[in-house]
């Protein structure tokens, strides 16, 4: 018999984190705004909500014994560190060396793609969520190395696309429950195990 879990599960705060910083990001992706106001701005939604919100949900799900999601969120959310970095620097005329950042988008990509074969054992709604985040990485990737400005639009699409599924799996975790019935359709696995 399994051990009774620590904490409540945390996936629905993860999500919600997550999808609170893609919407941070939204205007500044889309080119609505590059005010230093408004980079500095997303840059604290993403250290409180993307950063703060997905460290929380990844440590309750690893002390819940949740080794995928708490992984994935823990990851996650050092990387909305990142964000935030990256963006307070932006937002002070200095950019981060993108050497430096194309390096460690291969390797997320790497993982994500390891990561999103893993989910598929839990939903086809969250392997389309991890898809999702390995073509915004692949995106993000071949714009560096090909200078293909035009390529900012499809990665702001996933970044909305991004924070519109978390929020469909969050609000599915939250609701349904709740209301005893599926409000939020959540379509079962990809794939089965051995």
């Amino acid at each position: 018999m399994a051990p009774a879990p620590i904490f409540a599960e945390s996936t629905p705060l993860g999500l919600l984190g997550l999808a609170i910083g893609c919407a941070a990001l939204t205007p500044i992706a889309f080119g609505w705004t590059m005010s230093a106001s408004a980079i500095r701005t997303a840059a604290w939604f993403c250290l409180l909500f993307g950063g703060g919100g997905q460290l929380l949900a990844g440590l309750m799900a690893l002390a819940n014994k949740n080794l995928l999601g708490g992984t994935l969120f823990t990851l996650f959310s050092f990387n909305w560190l990142m964000n935030w970095w990256a963006l307070s620097e932006l937002a002070q005329g200095r950019v981060p060396d993108a050497t430096i950042v194309l390096s460690v988008d291969v390797c997320f990509l790497v993982v994500f793609v390891v990561l999103t074969y893993a989910f598929g054992f839990f939903s086809k709604l969250l392997l389309v969520f991890m898809l999702d985040i390995d073509v915004l990485y692949a995106l993000r990737i071949t714009r560096e190395l090909t200078h293909v400005r035009a390529l900012g639009l499809p990665i702001a699409c996933c970044t909305v696309l991004l924070a519109m599924i978390a929020l469909w799996i969050a609000f599915a975790l939250l609701v349904n429950p709740t209301a005893g019935r599926e409000v939020f359709k959540l379509p079962g696995p990809a794939f089965t195990p051995r």
